[in-house]
C-alpha cells in the first residue's frame, strides 16, 4: 500500500553498525577528546579513518562505525560533539524501523500523489472570502482547480485566457508593487524582474502564463512550477522544494480587493515567489529546506515550515547598510512591504534555533522579522539545523535521474564520493586551463 511502502531500506543495517562523519579543527588532543567522549560512554568504535577537509583547510574528517547498542548514550554524544566541541556531524546510518520514517517522495513523479491533498480553499472557499457569495468567482475557481487535478508531471501546464476583470485586478497590484521594488526589494529581486518582463510576458495588463515562468526559471536554476488547487501541508509543500518544484496557484484574488487575498494566489506567486527562484544562491536555500523536511519527524516539519515562513515567506537581508525584503509575502503586498522596513517591527538576526519556535499570525503583519546576513549565510545556518533533524539517513538530489538518493549504507557513499571527486577533478582542470 501507499504508506507500506513510505521507507524501502536499499541495504539493510543489519548488524546494528551505526556510521558517522564529523570534522574537527586541526589543534592538539582534539581527537583525542572526542574519543574519550566515546569511551566514557561504553561506546565501541569498531573503524575509524581520517583525512584532510575538502571544505576547510583547517580542519580534518573523520569516518567511525560504532556498534549501535546503547542509543541513548549516542545521541548524547552527538549533541555534545556539537555544542561542546563545536564539531560538524553527519548521522550516515542507523538501525531503522520501516514504521518510524514518515513517506516522502524518492522520485519526482512522486509529486503527482499528493499534489491534489489540498488542506483548504481550491474550489471551496470559506465564509469569510472575498469570493464567498459571488457564484461566477466561485464556478471560476472550480476550473482552476480542475486544471490542478487533473495535471501530472511532465505534462505542458495548461494555458489559461484570464478575463478582463482578472487582469484589470492584476495591473492594479503589479502597478503598485512595482513603484516599491527599487528602493524596498532585494538585489536579486531587481535583477531579475527585468528578464521576467523581457521574456515571462510580466505586464501590467497581461497576466503571464505558469508554463513559459516554469521554462524560464528551469533555465535559469533547474526549479519549475506545478499547478495546485490550493493550500497543501507543510510536509508536502515542502517535499517539492527538495525537487526544486515550487507548487503554484493558477487562479487570481477576487476583484472586489485587489490589494487582499486571505490565501496564495497567482500575484503572490508571480511576483513574490518567482523572481527568487530564478537566483541560484536562493534556489539552492529553498531545495534545502526542501530536502531538510524529508522523513523528518512531525516536529521538525513544524520547525521547518516556521524557518521557511520567516525566511521564503517574510524574510529581510542586509546590502550594506541597509535592509531588503525577499520574503515573498512581503514582495507580493503593497502594505506589509512598506510596513516591513519601517521602524514599527521587531527586527532580529536569523538564528534558526530561535526563529524556528517563533509563533506568528497569518492574517495581519508580522510583528517580527528576521535578517539574514546572505543567502549563503542563511543555507550554511540551515545545513547545520538540519544535522539536528533525528532521521536515520541523511539525503541527497540526483539533478541527472531526478530521484532522491537516501544516503544509509556503504556502497552508496562510495558512489557520492565517486560523483564528489568526478566534479573536483573538473574544477582543477578548468583552474588549470586559466
Amino acid at each position: 500500500s501507499f504508506q507500506e511502502s513510505s521507507y524501502i531500506e536499499d541495504s539493510p543495517n543489519k548488524n546494528g553498525v551505526i556510521s558517522l562523519i564529523f570534522s574537527l579543527k586541526e589543534e592538539v588532543g582534539a581527537l583525542a577528546k572526542v574519543l574519550r567522549t566515546f569511551e566514557e560512554k561504553g561506546i565501541n568504535l569498531t573503524h575509524i579513518e581520517s583525512r584532510p577537509s575538502r571544505l576547510n583547510k583547517d580542519e580534518y574528517e573523520f569516518f567511525i562505525n560504532l556498534e549501535g547498542k546503547n542509543v541513548p548514550a549516542l545521541d548524547k554524544i552527538i549533541k555534545s560533539l556539537r555544542s561542546d566541541i563545536g564539531a560538524t556531524v553527519h548521522e550516515l546510518s542507523r538501525t531503522k524501523k520501516k514504521d518510524t520514517v514518515p513517506w516522502f517522495p524518492r522520485s519526482i513523479q512522486e509529486l503527482d500523489r499528493f499534489a491534489n491533498q489540498i488542506l483548504s480553499y481550491g474550489a471551496e472557499l470559506d465564509a469569510d472570502h472575498p469570493g464567498f457569495k459571488d457564484p461566477l468567482y466561485r464556478a471560476r475557481r472550480k476550473e482552476f482547480a480542475d486544471i490542478a487535478y487533473n495535471y501530472r508531471h511532465g505534462q505542458p501546464i495548461p494555458r489559461v485566457t484570464y478575463t478582463e476583470e482578472e487582469k484589470k485586478t492584476w495591473g492594479t497590484v503589479f502597478r503598485e508593487l512595482k513603484t516599491l521594488y527599487p528602493t524596498h526589494a532585494c538585489y536579486e529581486h531587481n535583477h531579475v524582474f527585468p528578464l521576467l518582463e523581457k521574456y515571462c510576458g510580466y505586464r501590467e495588463d497581461n497576466i503571464p502564463q505558469l508554463e513559459d515562468i516554469s521554462n524560464f526559471l528551469q533555465s535559469c536554476t533547474g526549479f519549475r512550477l506545478r499547478p495546485v488547487a490550493g493550500l497543501l501541508s507543510s510536509r508536502d509543500f515542502l517535499a517539492g522544494l527538495a525537487f526544486r518544484v515550487f507548487h503554484s496557484t493558477q487562479y487570481i484574488r477576487h476583484a472586489s480587493k485587489p490589494m487582499y487575498t486571505p490565501e496564495p494566489d497567482i500575484c503572490h506567486e508571480l511576483l513574490g515567489h518567482v523572481p527568487l527562484f530564478a537566483d541560484p544562491s536562493f534556489a539552492q536555500f529553498s531545495q534545502e529546506i526542501g530536502l531538510a523536511s524529508l522523513g523528518a519527524p512531525d516536529d521538525f516539519i513544524e520547525k521547518l515550515a516556521t524557518v521557511y515562513w520567516f525566511t521564503v515567506e517574510f524574510g529581510l537581508c542586509k546590502e550594506g547598510d541597509a535592509l531588503k525584503a525577499y520574503g515573498a509575502g512581503l514582495l507580493s503586498s503593497f502594505g506589509e512591504l512598506q510596513y516591513c522596513l519601517s521602524s514599527k517591527p521587531e527586527i532580529q538576526p536569523l538564528v534558526l534555533e530561535k526563529t524556528s519556535l517563533q509563533k506568528y499570525p497569518v492574517t495581519e503583519f508580522q510583528p517580527v522579522y528576521y535578517v539574514a546576513e546572505s543567502f549563503k549565510d542563511a543555507k550554511d545556518k540551515l545545513r547545520k539545523f538540519a544535522e539536528t533533524i533525528p532521521r536515520p539517513f541523511s539525503v541527497r538530489y540526483n539533478p541527472y535521474t531526478q530521484r532522491i538518493e537516501v544516503l544509509d549504507n556503504a556502497k552508496q557513499l562510495k558512489n557520492l564520493a565517486d560523483t564528489i571527486n568526478s566534479k573536483e577533478l573538473q574544477i582543477c582542470y578548468l583552474e588549470f586551463l586559466k
